[in-house]
């Protein structure tokens, strides 16, 4: 069906939630019978009860996966063999689809039309993606002399611990899970407590499509429970963790504190995007940067919420961003052509509003937006928002904001653009656009971000790996360097004897 002849709302209010934890491959209760409430921000209705897993649960969580990887369930498949279950699992989320897309809409706020076109298939993508991979992935043999033999091979590295935040639930969860399974690992997700709802439905659809009970576990809870009782289980041997620089912290500590784990933080940003006046096509530059910032409520790390213009096109610049901020006014994400929903819940809302009200106390010009929309509807919605005259020293500028709220700081030649780009506690992205050719490549060797984007933003894929310098993280997530994270290389030293 198409997506604009799908009655959203009423199969909204059909649902039926089992927010039950995913251990063993069963459904279970959390094992002190607590749970809460799952709200949606659309209009903060519950949606249903969701366990609330705790240390107990995580143990029972980690015991089931280690149990799979040691008896060799998973890990000692082949890899033709990993791949024909993943392939099957990434056939059963699209043809999970519909259900899928209403889901992650009501938990965090995102329009469906997205759900649907964007979160779902890349889900299903990187699932395949990885699939497709992991019979490809060859070892290596050392240069020795004739009287030896050098294998090294990857292992798969045991029971990893995925930790994925609430603003792309299913694609963070796809982005850990898809090559720490193909590699032969075990697997305990914890999502978020904002969003849990995809991430135990996926647990579902990968048990159907025959992987082996145990291999896949979910436990939903709080972080500072569940969170933190997997970060710092002794059996655990690495945490792949997305989230916030401040919590990527505590992960590090867990690890000290416990197994001395694996951690691989994937965490926040403020990237920069870079106008030079030499670019031909401004009004393509200024779609691409709105679209780019309010694109999922502007609740993305690698957002570029920094919008960098040389000062002699900045006024013009400024005006036809502000221009484009009107074609991304929220609406209910139920309806199909919704292109801004809601933000996750009333602690964002406030959050958003906090630096909003910080960008006027410290000097910055409001250009458009600034307040809530919506109010009436019970959810929570925040217009898009520009400011101009932004100093690189303000709060606006230089904290993650996680919401739809653009700064345009003015520059006066290169140097300082690459100065004021770098001067930044972050380095996940950025953008060059200029069609000097000479230009873009010196600037974009200049910067300090994972990921430099020319004359596009986010145009990339799977191929490439995502992360970032800085405290934006440590580790890639997507591309075949994600393996790295999950596998140990071991070095097998074979003596040859004349």
């Amino acid at each position: 069906m198409s997506i604009t002849t799908i009655d959203w709302h009423a199969r909204a209010a059909q649902l039926s939630l089992d927010g039950r934890a995913f251990i063993g491959g069963e459904r279970r209760a959390a094992l002190a019978e607590e749970s809460f409430d799952c709200i949606s921000p659309i209009d903060a209705r519950v949606l249903g009860r969701v366990a609330r897993c705790q240390a107990a649960d995580v143990d029972a969580a980690v015991a089931s996966a280690r149990a799979a990887f040691d008896d060799g369930r998973w890990a000692r498949k082949s890899p033709a063999a990993r791949k024909r279950t993943l392939l099957a699992f990434a056939e059963k989320i699209m043809a999970a689809r519909e259900e899928l897309a209403l889901l992650e809409t009501l938990d965090m706020g995102k329009p469906i039309q997205f759900s649907m076109s964007v979160d779902v298939p890349a889900a299903a993508r990187c699932v395949a993606w990885y699939a497709e991979a992991i019979d490809k992935v060859y070892g290596e043999i050392a240069p020795t002399g004739l009287n030896a033999l050098g294998l090294i091979q990857r292992e798969a590295m045991g029971v990893i611990g995925a930790i994925v935040p609430w603003n792309y639930p299913m694609i963070m969860a796809a982005w850990k899970l898809a090559p720490a399974l193909a590699a032969g690992n075990s697997v305990v997700l914890k999502p978020s407590e904002k969003s849990p709802l995809t991430a135990l439905r996926l647990a579902e659809l990968a048990l159907a499509a025959g992987l082996p009970a145990g291999v896949f576990n979910v436990v939903p809870g709080y972080g500072t429970e569940a969170g933190e009782a997997l970060a710092l289980h002794p059996d655990v041997d690495a945490i792949g963790f997305t989230g916030s620089t401040r919590v990527g912290r505590k992960m590090l500590e867990y690890a000290s504190r416990s197994n001395l784990k694996r951690v691989y933080n994937e965490l926040g940003g403020k990237s920069a995007f870079l106008v030079f006046p030499d670019f031909d096509d401004l009004e393509r530059c200024a779609k691409t940067v709105a679209a780019s910032m309010f694109f999922n409520q502007g609740e993305s790390c690698n957002a570029p919420s920094r919008l960098l213009v040389h000062e002699s096109i900045a006024d013009d610049f400024a005006k036809r961003v502000a221009a484009e901020a009107p074609n991304y006014r929220p609406a209910n994400p139920l309806d199909a052509k919704t292109v801004m929903g809601a933000l996750v819940d009333d602690g964002q809302l406030r959050t958003v509003m906090g630096y909003i009200d910080a960008g006027h106390q410290e000097g910055a010009r409001l250009l458009t937006g600034g307040t809530r929309a919506l109010g009436e509807s019970g959810g929570y919605y925040v217009l898009p928002t520009v400011f101009d005259g932004v100093r690189n020293d303000m709060r606006i500028a230089r904290e993650e904001i996680f919401g739809p709220v653009l700064c345009i700081i003015r520059f006066k030649d290169e140097a300082e653009a690459i100065a004021l780009a770098n001067d930044s506690s972050y380095g996940l992205q950025a953008s060059v656009w200029s069609s000097h050719i000479d230009r873009a490549h010196r600037v974009a060797r200049a910067l300090r971000a994972g990921t430099v984007h020319v004359n596009q933003y986010d145009e990339d894929d799977i191929t490439v790996p995502f992360g970032g310098y800085k405290q934006s993280g440590n580790g890639r997530d997507k591309s075949l360097h994600a393996l790295d994270k999950y596998t140990e290389l071991k070095t097998t030293w074979l003596r040859i004897n004349p």
